[in-house]
């Protein structure tokens, strides 16, 4: 049953005393909702047995007894002495509310106070709570949430039998109590004993708020509602704190990675729900509906200024988690030893399952310690790496990395730290902010690069520096942070900082996994080729296709190029895939020449495999192969990755136009550079994006205007493709681009399904 699923979900072999009570009450809640058992049996009930079962296992925690560990001294006996007592209140009132015939309310309010102030105190004894910089944050990501279950009380409780102050102080209290308790069911360490207690304490007193604004239970079936939380708080808050005892004396536990939606998602759910019903039952936003809407903005405007570009923890599946923790063990593990430290720096191993991270050490305490400390709350770890070292000698190396050291020890503050030494890099620990700790980084940055001269020879290095913020996060948390910021900066070009960010770490475990996966895609056949036709606008009749690479990876499914090509780059792998493209597209070709129809191929090439020096007698050989005829194939170079070889790619233009083979020039930007560089290109197609065909601000005419005539003077054709709307089909039709391609007139397809397509237009012959 539903009330049993989170203990399942917890612990599956210790609840199952909790498991049965559930069960049971949900069983009694489905009585009494169906009118088989009466409402105020059902609620007294239910209370009785939840208070019974969480009395008993608090009484068992508050008495310690030989051989129990020590963490269930005399502390935690008066926290479970407090929390016993809180337990069996809320029974109580649950059992003698429905039996009142008159103040109902009075008495309901009088108990949930009592109950509210016991589990406080009883709370108090937990485990440390987090940094104080990490709860006033956490306050505020709350609010906007808490103003809109606040908003949805409000509309939904009663308002003809509940005063509005009443109305307005009962709706805070379920707005406040709801969001508490979706904060401790999925903020971080949500699965720690005192997370869990937390959690059921705020589910106890949110069932005690319903049973005091529910109308009495021999009116209606409308207290049930109040059931199912009183019994699961009072369940798990003792559950919480015995789970909690083995491991007090221990630092916090880091729970599983943090899940931000459900604290967006469900209150704004909530909300809708609410609103929707107001409306439905015809009533219509009050003063006081307006003034709580309102009140949701500042809260949202004071988490942006307070995030300050700050990305913290975001959405992470625990799979990614374990993924990136292995990478980092691994790159770890394969940099060469440090032999020693240098400029008095610490040496450190910095992988994730070091232990000599702590999190109650001040970094301006670890001075001279053998090993690289956290701030207990708030800070940044920036992590350096230093490329072009790994071909120096050791004794090289030492005296780049020390000059690396006494520079970045020339621009940290006094208070920060430079440790953590490896063969390749350091680590800078900084009690700044996170907006401080970039600036920090960029003047790292620049006191790195400038030249070094180890044994007399001048070295260039770059540096990629990852940064992640401290606080409310382990230390493994962070470190794996700041790993992860630094290969994205690696991955995106060096010499620069990254900041952890909400996405990163699904990015780059997802980059990771294509990185892992698609060597040996060729040899396993896993590539595969879709073909998006061609159409004369002037007639709408296939001209052509263009061949579109894909890979049907079984474990990471159909990558798409703009995701592929990049890794393949870094891989070296581009010319095998795309001398594979050619062979496969060639073949084909071939196979649709056997009919009446004279169509054309595209395909793309890389900047960097046109201009190697056999590029022309390749394209030869293969076109020889399939017996295709050369002006059939079309060869298309993005305009944007030309730059500094324009020479070279004229060159190669000119030579495969010698052989009849088309070309074309893809991703024409229409700028003065690109219409002053199409002169010198030896191309017979331009290909334009949609962006040209629109209309222009201030009345002017689309661009492709300009282009189409300085096409005309070329003798260039113009192909306008990604176009996805009959309006843009139109503009390019009537702005004289001959070609045509995109979903506004053919979707990409297997071979297959493009040869039915052309059969739809038999008299095509180009």
């Amino acid at each position: 049953m539903l009330l049993a699923y989170p203990f399942r979900v917890l612990v599956p072999r210790r609840a199952a005393p909790e498991a049965a009570v559930s069960t049971a009450v949900a069983l009694l809640v489905l009585a009494g909702a169906a009118d088989l058992v009466p409402t105020p049996v059902v609620i007294a009930l239910s209370g009785g047995a939840g208070a019974t079962l969480a009395g008993v296992r608090l009484s068992g925690l508050a008495s310690h007894r030989p051989g129990d560990p020590p963490s269930t001294g005399p502390s935690w006996r008066t926290a479970a002495v407090l929390l016993d007592a809180a337990v069996v209140t809320a029974g109580c009132v649950a059992a003698a509310l429905p039996l009142l015939d008159a103040g109902h309310r009075a008495a309901a309010l009088l108990g949930s106070l009592t109950v509210a102030v016991l589990c406080v105190a009883g709370l108090r004894r937990l485990p440390v709570r987090p940094p104080r910089a990490a709860r006033l944050r956490g306050l505020v990501e709350a609010t906007g949430p808490t103003v809109g279950l606040t908003l949805a009380g409000w509309l939904l409780l009663p308002s003809d039998t509940l005063p509005a102050p009443t109305r307005l102080v009962a709706a805070l209290a379920l707005g406040a109590l709801g969001m508490a308790a979706l904060n401790a069911f999925t903020g971080s360490g949500r699965r720690s004993g005192d997370a869990i207690c937390r959690g059921g304490v705020l589910l106890t007193l949110v069932g005690l708020a319903l049973l005091t604004i529910l109308p009495p239970a021999p009116t209606g079936r409308a207290a049930l509602l109040a059931v199912p939380p009183l019994v699961l708080g009072m369940l798990l808050t003792a559950f919480g704190a015995k789970s909690a005892v083995p491991t007090a004396s221990a630092q916090p536990v880091t729970g599983p990675p943090v899940a931000t939606w459900p604290r967006v998602v469900l209150p704004a759910s909530v909300l809708l729900l609410a609103a929707g019903l107001h409306v439905g039952f015809g009533r219509t936003p009050d003063r006081t509906s307006v003034l709580l809407a309102l009140a949701a903005v500042p809260p949202l405007v004071l988490r942006e200024l307070l995030r300050g570009g700050d990305a913290g923890a975001g959405e992470r599946h625990a799979a990614h988690r374990r993924r990136a923790d292995s990478t980092i063990r691994r790159h770890r593990a394969a940099q060469p030893p440090w032999p020693g430290t240098t400029e008095g720096a610490s040496t450190h191993d910095l992988s994730p399952d070091a232990a000599p991270w702590s999190s109650d050490v001040d970094a301006t305490a670890a001075s001279g310690v053998d090993g690289a400390w956290l701030p207990a709350s708030t800070g940044a770890l920036l992590l350096v790496e230093l490329h072009g070292v790994d071909g120096l000698g050791l004794v090289a190396r030492e005296d780049v990395l020390a000059e690396a050291v006494r520079r970045a020890r020339a621009v940290v503050g006094p208070d920060d730290l430079v440790t953590g030494c490896t063969g390749t890099g350091f680590a800078v620990v900084t009690g700044a902010g996170p907006v401080l700790a970039y600036a920090l980084g960029t003047r790292l940055l620049t006191a790195l690069t400038p030249p070094y001269q180890p044994a007399g020879s001048v070295l260039r290095v770059q540096a990629s520096i990852g940064l992640a913020e401290v606080g409310g996060a382990g230390p493994a948390d962070v470190l794996r942070q700041a790993e992860l910021a630094r290969r994205r900066a690696v991955q995106l070009g060096r010499d620069r900082v990254e900041w952890y960010d909400a996405f990163l770490e699904e990015q780059l475990v997802r980059r990771l996994d294509l990185e892992r996966e698609l060597p040996g895609a060729v040899a396993r056949g896993e590539l595969d080729l879709v073909y998006q036709p061609v159409l004369d606008l002037t007639d709408q009749q296939p001209v052509g296709a263009e061949a579109l690479l894909r890979w049907r990876s079984p474990v990471l499914g159909t990558v798409l190029p703009a995701e592929l090509l990049p890794v393949a780059e870094d891989l070296d792998l581009v010319g095998e895939f795309e001398w594979w493209v050619l062979d496969r597209a060639c073949r084909q070709l071939a196979d649709w020449s056997a009919g009446p129809r004279e169509l054309w191929m595209a395909i793309n090439v890389t900047t960097r495999e046109l201009t190697i020096p056999d590029f022309v007698q390749r394209t030869a050989a293969v076109l020889a192969a399939y017996g295709v005829s050369p002006e059939r194939l079309v060869v298309e170079v993005a305009e944007p990755r030309i730059g500094a070889d324009l020479s070279t790619v004229v060159a190669r233009l000119a030579g495969l136009r010698s052989l009849g083979v088309r070309t074309a020039l893809d991703d024409f930007r229409a700028e003065h550079a690109s219409l002053a560089q199409l002169r010198r290109l030896p191309i017979d197609l331009l290909k334009v994006g949609p962006e040209l065909v629109g209309a222009q601000p201030a009345g002017q005419p689309p661009l492709i205007d300009v282009v189409v005539n300085v096409g005309e003077r070329l003798g260039v054709e113009i192909v306008a493709e990604e176009l996805e709307s009959p309006s843009q089909v139109e503009g390019a039709r009537r702005a004289g681009c001959r070609y045509g391609q995109g979903f506004a007139l053919a979707r990409p397809a297997t071979a297959e399904r493009v040869e039915a397509y052309f059969e739809e237009f038999p008299s095509a012959s180009r």
